[in-house]
Order: C-alpha cells, then structure tokens, then sequence
C-alpha cells in the first residue's frame, strides 16, 4: 500500500530531523508536556476511526483495541505530567565551598536529550507500543525529535496516526521535522535509519533477529549509540506443590486466560510452565486442560506471524520426549492461533536449547520437575526473561531463597501469585530485563522512567546563575525536587 522511503531520501529526513532538534532541545519541559497532551486530544478525537482501521489490519477485536487506545492515550497524558515535574532530569547541585583546601567547585548535574532518535513499532500493539507508543511519547518527554519507521503489519494505521501526530506538532508551533513518518518493509531502510550518524538512539519492539541487527548495526558505527529493544520473552512461572493443592482451579484459570490472551501475542505471555509431579501439578493439569479445549482458535495478528507460530509449535511439539496436554478444538483456518499446552520432563528441557525459545501465540510448555533442586536447576538453564512468575505460599518463597535470589539475576520483573501479562503504566514498572529479552536491562520502556533512555547526563562546573539552564539556577522556579549537597529539596538555594 504505501511504498519504501527511497534510501537516498533518507539522509535528508535524519538531516531535517537534526534541525528541528536545534530547536526542540530546548523546549521547556511545559511545552513538551502540551506536545504531548495535545497528541493524546488529537488521537482521542479519532480515536474510533483509528480503532476501525486497526481491527481490519491486525484482526485484533475492537474491544481490545478500545481498551489499548485508552492505554496509549493515560500513557501520553501520565509521561507529560512526569515531563513537566522533572523528577527524571535527575539533578545532583553541589555547592562550592572557597573554604575547603583545596577550593571546592560548584557542580551541577542533570540529564540533557540525546538527539533524533528512530522508532520501530510492534506488530502487536499498533498504538501503545508503535506510533503514537511509549517510545514516541518518553523520546519527545525528552526533548528528542523521532523518526518513526511504520510496522507494515499495520502501515494504514500508523500513517493515519502519523497525521494525527504531525496536526499536534503544527498545532504547538514547533518545527514540522520534531515528528517524522516513513514506510520502510526492507532491512535496507532499518539499516540505512541506524547508522546514519546523526541518529543517536534506537527504540525497538519485536523479534530477537530483528532487535539484535539493530543492535550489531548500532555498535558497529563509527560512533556507537544506544539501542533499546525489547525482543521477546518466555517468561517463565514457577509452581509450588503446596499452592496447588489449594489453589489448583483457580491458577489455572487464570493462566488459559494469561496464555491465550489476545492469542497468545504478547511480550509478557508466559510461555514456560515448572512444576514438581505430584497431586497438585495433577490437579493443575487436569483443570488447565478442562479451560483450554473451551477457548476457540481465532486470527493471528497476519499471516507471517501465524506461519511461524504454526512452524514452531510443530517442531517444538516433534522434539524427542515432548507430549501434547491439549490443543484447541474446532474448525479454524491457516492464520488462527491455536491454543497448545505440552509437556516434558526436566532433563529433556534442560539438554533441548529449542526448547527454551519463545513461540510466539498461545502455546506453553509445562517442564516437569521430582524436586525444588531440579525446578532451580531449569532456572538456572535460563536466559535473562521480561517476567519471571512465582505460584507458591509464603512459606515456599522463604524454603526457595536460592530460586528466589536467582530470578532477580534473571528478569526484570518478579510477579507473585498473579499472571505476567497486564503491564501497568507506573513510575515502578520495570518492562525489561538481561538479555536477549532486552538489550538494555537498566532501563524500562514502560513508566515515566522510560524518559531517561533518551537522555544523558551533562555537568556543569562553576558556571554562573545567570548562565545556567533554568532548571539548575539557584531559585529553581520550577520547583523540581533536586539533591542538594546530599538532600533533596526543592527549595531556593539560599
């Protein structure tokens, strides 16, 4: 539908970007905040026009896309608020002291924008991870531009949203270059984006293949930048015995939902079950059967994504001494995810890297363990994860230290007694972790934190007041909370 940036144009779309930066750099955060406040009204305003247009590209039902838009719009709205507070410039002010011998100078830290930065939506979240997404909102918090490469899962949407974005942009009179769309389905425009020299970061949500040659291509530059990709996860949920015996309905119920949830497309899908045999785990699978064969196959996001769930699940279902629990019943067509839950024993999962990849859609695999020693050992065989679920009684928790200091090591966020997908927008939300999950485990891409990415640090030494930026003068009008000499305040310096 739309074509491919020619490459030669796109030097002149990162060298327009770059000048608009000049300017947008220094925006004060309360106009960054309108930016981005007049982008949530705009979308709001079309919101059920985008939604229409969405549902026909990705299949995803307008119910769930309803409930996304109003995610994408409290996520654009919250970041502005924590643009304008301030909080995440970091401030460090520490006074001079004449007296001390020697002299000691005045010093004053805070975090300054990096520069264009492009933006890889996800095919799954056409709005709250793509255009109009956290990467877009938090690069702009920051006083970034962005370049925004559109996902061809769903160019008609995210050319529509860029419209909407381009009318907030002229709306707050700032240069039309501070937001830019292009339709790029080759690795060659990607390529071309990244290592341009005038880019200075990388947002990215999708596959390990596609996030990891952004990062290669990324480090290669003559001037490596950063690249935050967040490429997936198995996330995987431990179950106790004692918990089970309890609670065997009811955590399974919640799990056909969490895995099944909007077929199984989401980075948090908890694709890898470990339990230890016995009455419980019986219990567990019995009742997770029972849910799955009622929940119908229904349409993957397209047809490539589709295909490869099926290949996948195929071969993961063909590998030595795996056995089908439950599969999805009823007449579907090629593009349907099917719902699928397998089983192995410990050593085979262990010895069987396939094993431990990610399928993408609505499958898990339940490794069955004899003990608490065999459950950490397969999360000791692990790679870093997004999520990492724990099924257990307080009285578990404290028996696992060892499973439980492991998983800190291991993932970016610790979920208790709860399912994995859901991720809240909040200033303590981490969605991240050690690779491959992400590239860059320091840093959420969900929550006002997110803002820091895009940012990085820049001292002043014995600059005057009158010369500092405002954030950093002594009567600090804005009223930020900043340490000063070791105490936070956000007072005057007297």
């Amino acid at each position: 539908m739309f074509p491919d940036i020619p490459l030669a144009q796109i030097d002149d779309v990162v060298k327009d970007s770059m000048e608009a930066f000049r300017v947008f750099k220094k925006v004060s955060l309360a106009d960054r905040a309108k930016l981005l406040q007049q982008i949530a009204l705009e979308l709001e305003a079309r919101s059920d026009a985008l939604i229409a247009i969405a549902s026909a590209e990705t299949h995803l039902p307008e119910a769930r896309l309803q409930v996304e838009m109003k995610r994408t719009l409290f996520q654009l709205t919250s970041y502005a608020v924590a643009c304008e507070k301030g909080d995440w410039l970091e401030i460090r002010i520490d006074t001079a002291d004449h007296k001390r011998n020697p002299p000691k100078p005045d010093i004053r830290k805070m975090l300054h924008p990096l520069g264009p930065v492009v933006v890889f939506g996800a095919s799954n979240f056409p709005f709250a991870y793509s255009t109009p997404g956290g990467d877009t909102a938090t690069a702009l918090a920051a006083g970034c531009t962005v370049i925004v490469k559109a996902h061809p899962a769903h160019a008609q949407t995210s050319q529509q949203v860029a419209e909407v974005i381009r009318t907030a942009v002229k709306k707050c009179a700032f240069p039309d270059a501070v937001f830019q769309h292009i339709h790029g389905s080759s690795f060659e425009t990607g390529k071309a984006l990244v290592t341009h020299p005038s880019i200075k970061a990388v947002g990215f949500t999708g596959s390990y293949s596609g996030g990891k040659q952004l990062f290669d291509w990324a480090n290669q530059r003559k001037e490596p930048i950063p690249v935050f990709a967040e490429m997936g996860s198995v996330n995987p949920v431990f179950l106790f015995p004692e918990k089970l015996e309890h609670d065997a309905t009811i955590v399974a119920q919640q799990y056909a939902q969490s895995i099944t949830a909007s077929v199984g497309q989401f980075c948090t899908n908890p694709g890898l079950l470990i339990g230890i045999k016995g009455s419980g785990l019986d219990n567990f699978i019995h009742e997770l059967k029972n849910e799955i064969v009622q929940i119908k196959p229904a349409p993957m996001l397209h047809a490539g994504i589709a295909k490869a769930f099926h290949e996948k699940k195929a071969a993961a279902l063909q590998q030595k001494h795996v056995s089908l629990i439950v599969e999805g019943d009823g007449v579907y067509e090629e593009t349907f995810g099917v719902p699928t839950i397998a089983t192995v024993d410990v050593a085979v999962f262990i010895n069987n890297p396939f094993l431990h990849q990610e399928i993408f859609g609505p499958y898990s695999l339940l490794v069955q363990c004899k003990d608490n020693n065999e459950l950490l050992q397969v999360a000791r065989h692990l790679e870093g994860q997004i999520t990492s679920s724990i099924i257990a009684t307080d009285r578990e928790i404290l028996d696992n230290e060892a499973l439980i200091e492991h998983l800190k090591t291991l993932c970016g966020r610790m979920v208790l007694n709860g399912v994995p997908t859901g991720v809240e927008v909040c200033y303590a939300m981490q969605h991240g972790g050690p690779f491959p999950a992400t590239t860059d485990s320091r840093f959420t891409s969900v929550g006002p934190d997110a803002i820091k990415r895009f940012a990085r640090p820049v001292a002043y030494q014995n600059w005057p007041d009158h010369l500092l930026p405002v954030e950093l003068k002594n009567e600090n009008p804005l009223q930020i909370w900043r340490m000063v000499n070791n105490e936070w305040r956000n007072d005057a310096i007297a």
